[in-house]
């Protein structure tokens, strides 16, 4: 199972939208500076996912998501499953 994952940062107030088979170790690496995309917005909280059967599936749909390239979108769809 892969799954799509979009991260918040309070203190940059950014979201980052990723792909990961593991979230746990994912969002562990994520928080201890060991990505170089997200080590300056620590902590990062999880506040979507969404589980795929494929890896392909999984980077189309982050793809997918990127390419709103909209705060807005994503706080859309964040809403949608709450």
């Amino acid at each position: 199972m892969y799954t799509t994952y979009i991260l918040y940062s309070k203190s940059k107030n950014r979201f980052y939208v990723g792909h990961s088979a593991d979230l746990k170790d994912r969002l562990k690496r994520h928080n201890t500076g060991r990505s170089k995309s997200t080590k300056y917005g620590l902590p990062w909280t999880v506040v979507y996912t969404k589980e795929f059967t494929t890896k392909s599936e999984a980077y189309q749909y982050e793809m997918y998501v990127k390419k709103q390239k909209s705060s807005e979108f994503i706080r859309k769809l964040i809403n949608s499953t709450e």
